[in-house]
């Protein structure tokens, strides 16, 4: 940290560094042009430069703001509520380029002269918003009364209930009144058939933000929501959150409960449906939070009257809910009827789809071919020689890999440890799927969505358009066919395997697990039919089965509302999960329990662990996991305190000199 002379002007920087702020002084030729919000070039040690941004400082016009005061406000909520460090904060909030050194300043933006062309009006643009049937006027009155008395609602909405139709009409009614409107979305996947569809209405008012964008594409936007001509409309993923707003009217979490609103790595591992919310009632704004399967926490907060509550139980146009089959694949494999994957019923009722030039989705939440190989004579499996789990055998490329770290393995030529030559394959992935279904109907066109072969932007979008414009006809998938995608030629849906999601460990396993079912079910039937899902599971008597096949969430909701009252979850208490993380095992397991020893002193018995967590090694690194569960009412800061306080005198003893401490807050 550079010193400070007793005279003169300083500056707090941020710095995309793991600390909070380091404090520069400012030289006196530069105390005109240093503001509150600027960029600025900074030494940090004998040889690193970096590109900061100033945190506190007297307030003047400033000359090249890269963030608004609302931002910095955010910026500190983020950092306080999630654990973390504001130069995380920074790194995650600002696209790679605007953290590169100034070159000479930059200017904000306008609109450029090659757009063209000027905004239509705001009622030019309201003939082409579709009206409203009965049913969804109806919810969007609801929402709208709802939001004179509390300014967050859940809109539970149905499977193809037009939910994003009422959107539509909420955000025309925003920009009516000069303000602007922040969409959020789950997944990338999704953007490609809703730009198309708020493009058609908002024109170039729609700017679009996720990390399939180029660096440039992405810096380009955020210029353009600090200039004097913003977008109205921003369509995004959880990064987006970040943008500046200057007049934040509406925030609209569209599949509120999705986890993937969730960051995970690297910090800061800040939830987005939180994170948004905050932003909201920051900036004054409205937030509706939309889902035909809230999470937990989010329907009970509407129960208890916290939120609004509008529910949309009507499909557009009257179609109806699909027709769910539940298929024991634990008799049918005992009785050896089972091929490959598939039992004799879903594959006659991919076939009658066929016949019918109709489209089906089968879901196997599980990508490559198979989860692991396995020699046959002495049971050996390749692990991965940097993170404790076993290698995902990928076909195609005829190698195996981890889904951790990303090491890539040749497959051995023999057994390292009998030298058999013969492997197995164990589980079925995604690429097994689609290996059967060629061998099964060779004349079908086949497309796979997972992240081996949805790498990209473009890749995408490929996908998607290919099957929306019926040159595919089975769409094989992960999570990712789960997520709202809308297809009017989709007969049947087929769940591959159902228990990979019940066996996950955890507590909202049971509630995710729902989510998922559900919402892959929901893609059936979507236009003037009765869609079939055919449902294979090896527990067919778990009673989540039943409250799918009956879209019974309140009953879903009832039990494990109750099981966690009783062992202290959300909705009931806050969890944090505490990870150390060493090279060396043994030190780090005295370490760990030298941390929950500290952490007792100030939380008692809310503090249990610490506990190995299922993949207990990553990249070399051993890891350890306490968790501490927190009553709704403590307070986020003084939670931190402590917090702080407890790794700062772990990081004193001179055993832990390399100890890594790190936090995820309301982990999924």
């Amino acid at each position: 940290m550079a010193s400070l002379s007793v005279m003169g002007l300083f500056a707090d920087v941020i710095l995309p560094v793991p600390f909070e702020t380091f404090t520069y002084a400012v030289p006196t030729e530069m105390e005109q042009q240093v503001v509150e919000g600027s960029r600025v070039l900074v030494q940090l040690g004998k040889t690193k430069t970096y590109a900061g941004i100033v945190l506190r400082l007297h307030a003047q016009p400033p000359a090249d703001v890269q963030m608004t005061q609302g931002q910095f406000r955010f910026w500190q909520w983020i950092a306080t509520y999630y654990l973390s460090p504001l130069g995380d904060v920074y790194k995650a909030a600002f696209p790679g380029i605007l953290k590169k050194a100034p070159t000479g300043g930059t200017k904000r933006k306008g609109r450029r002269k090659d757009e063209a062309l000027l905004l239509s009006s705001i009622e030019d643009e309201g003939e082409r918003v579709s009206m409203l049937n009965p049913v969804q006027q109806q919810a969007y009155d609801a929402i709208q009364e709802s939001w004179q008395t509390k300014s967050i609602t859940l809109l539970h909405g149905v499977t193809s209930s037009g939910k994003t139709e009422i959107y539509i009409h909420l955000i025309f009614q925003c920009i009516r009144e000069g303000k602007q409107v922040l969409y959020l979305l789950p997944e990338i996947a999704l953007t490609t058939q809703i730009t198309e569809r708020l493009r058609k209405v908002f024109g170039d008012r729609l700017g679009v933000y996720h990390s399939k964008f180029s660096d440039k594409d992405r810096a380009e936007v955020y210029q353009r929501q600090l200039s004097d001509e913003p977008f109205d409309v921003i369509l995004g993923v959880r990064s987006s959150v970040f943008l500046p707003f200057q007049r934040l009217g509406l925030v609209i979490v569209d599949e509120e409960h999705e986890t993937s609103y969730k960051q995970q790595d690297p910090a800061p591992r800040y939830h987005a449906r939180s994170a948004a919310i905050m932003l909201a009632q920051q900036c004054g704004a409205k937030t509706l939070l939309g889902t035909a399967t809230p999470s937990i926490e989010t329907y009970y907060l509407a129960q208890q009257g916290r939120y609004g509550y509008v529910a949309l139980t009507q499909r557009f146009a009257n179609m109806q809910l699909p027709h769910i089959e539940v298929v024991d694949i634990k008799r049918l494999k005992f009785q050896k009827r089972m091929k490959g994957a598939f039992s004799p019923r879903l594959l006659e009722e991919i076939g009658q789809a066929l016949e019918r030039k109709e489209q089906v989705i089968l879901f196997q939440n599980r990508r490559g071919f198979s989860s692991f190989v396995q020699c046959k004579q002495c049971g050996w499996v390749p692990r991965c020689q940097h993170c404790d789990v076993s290698l995902t055998y990928h076909k195609k490329m005829n190698n195996l890999s981890c889904h951790y770290c990303g090491k890539v393995y040749p497959l051995p030529p023999q057994c390292p440890e009998c030298g058999n030559k013969d492997f197995g394959s164990i589980g079925t992935g995604t690429e097994k799927i689609e290996e059967q279904i060629h061998k099964f109907f060779p004349q079908a066109r086949v497309s796979r969505m997972d992240l081996d072969t949805a790498k990209t932007r473009a890749a995408y979008e490929k996908i998607i358009d290919e099957f929306a414009h019926f040159e595919s006809d089975i769409l094989i998938g992960t999570q990712m066919v789960s997520k709202g995608l809308d297809f009017d030629n989709v007969s049947v849906v087929g769940i591959l395997d159902a228990d990979t999601m019940l066996n996950i460990p955890g507590f909202r396993s049971y509630e995710r697990s729902f989510h998922t079912l559900a919402q892959v079910a929901g893609r059936a039937g979507r236009k003037n039919r009765v869609g079939k899902v055919i449902l294979q599971t090896r527990s067919a008597d778990a009673p989540i089965i039943q409250y799918v096949m009956d879209n019974d969430y309140a009953s879903m909701f009832r039990e494990q509302v109750e099981e966690r009252q009783l062992f202290h979850y959300p909705p009931f208490y806050r969890i944090i999960y505490v990870y150390l993380r060493h090279r060396d095992n043994a030190l780090l397991q005295h370490l760990a329990e030298e941390m929950a020893s500290t952490l007792r002193k100030s939380f008692g018995d809310r503090v249990l662990g610490p506990d190995r967590p299922v993949v207990s090694r990553v990249q070399s690194m051993h890891i350890r996991k306490i968790i501490i569960k927190m009553e709704n009412g403590a307070s986020p800061s003084a939670v931190r305190t402590a917090l702080v306080q407890a790794q700062n005198y772990m990081l004193s003893i001179p055993v832990a000199v390399n100890l890594h401490i790190y936090y995820d807050v309301d982990p999924q």
